[in-house]
């Protein structure tokens, strides 16, 4: 009697498919926000107008390129992480719908030519101000959680990806502790009277909080584009070793810079 032996498809990891649906989602809305920085740039080649200041065309603009990268890069830099799959999944979908808020809510102040953060002169302003500000909460309490997964357990990836994944989400809280600083600066300023020194008490910090942002895609894009080549795993250790000596250099620069300009 002859038997036959089915073969069974090598199993996916359990809630890898949830996860799925979600990176795709986070993908074409990061694609999506970059699109919109590039337009409002185009709208301020137009339109013209100071490109510095609270009223300007900058602000959609830097938010919504910073904004998704930093999208692009959480979502692919997160596949890395020894983190549930369900998880992660939540996490990336929550982080996603809430780079949308903070974006529209920027874009939104822009058209109207009014400022977006700090702005308490009417009731529909202050609630705009207030959901950035909430807003941003959520994001530090997402990417802390992303951060501590990265250092609760070793990440995945080529030589070198582990160091450049835990030491991108670092400074990235470097990153949002100097914007939680600006808007807690900026709140106590609005609310005590100060509506216009409010607005400009952000920009010694806004260098801090911009160099820190995207660490956590520029190192790991270095340890991925690392691992095509033929150099041993060494020797790519030790590239981003000190690409991430050269960043925390550039931080503290700017860090002391905001100290001595404050």
């Amino acid at each position: 009697m002859q038997t036959t032996t089915q073969t069974r498809p090598p199993a996916t990891p359990a809630g890898r498919s949830e996860a799925r649906p979600v990176e795709r989602l986070a993908y074409a809305v990061s694609l999506l926000l970059i699109l919109s920085g590039l337009v409002h740039l185009a709208v301020f080649a137009v339109d013209g107008g100071p490109w510095y200041g609270p009223v300007s065309w900058r602000k959609p603009v830097t938010f919504g390129l910073s904004f998704g990268a930093t999208l692009i890069a959480v979502t692919w830099v997160t596949s890395y992480l020894r983190v549930g799959s369900r998880l992660r999944a939540l996490l990336l979908g929550v982080f996603t719908a809430d780079c949308v808020v903070e974006v529209g809510g920027i874009t939104l102040q822009a058209w109207r030519r009014v400022p977006s953060h700090l702005d308490m002169e009417t009731p529909f302003d202050t609630a705009v101000s207030m959901s950035l500000a909430v807003g941003g909460g959520v994001l530090v309490v997402l990417l802390t959680l992303f951060a501590v997964a990265a250092f609760r357990r070793r990440p995945t990836g080529p030589a070198g990806m582990a160091l450049a994944v835990r030491s991108g989400f670092a400074i990235l809280l470097v990153g949002l502790a100097s914007g939680a600083a600006m808007i807690a600066r900026g709140a106590v300023l609005a609310r005590t009277g100060h509506q216009e020194a409010a607005y400009h008490s952000t920009a010694p910090l806004k260098p801090l909080h911009g160099v820190s942002l995207h660490a956590v895609l520029v190192l790991p894009v270095l340890a991925r584009s690392l691992s095509r080549t033929s150099w041993s795993e060494p020797v790519r250790r030790r590239i981003v070793m000190t690409a991430t000596g050269c960043y925390v250099v550039a931080v503290l620069g700017a860090g002391v810079w905001a100290v001595l300009t404050y």
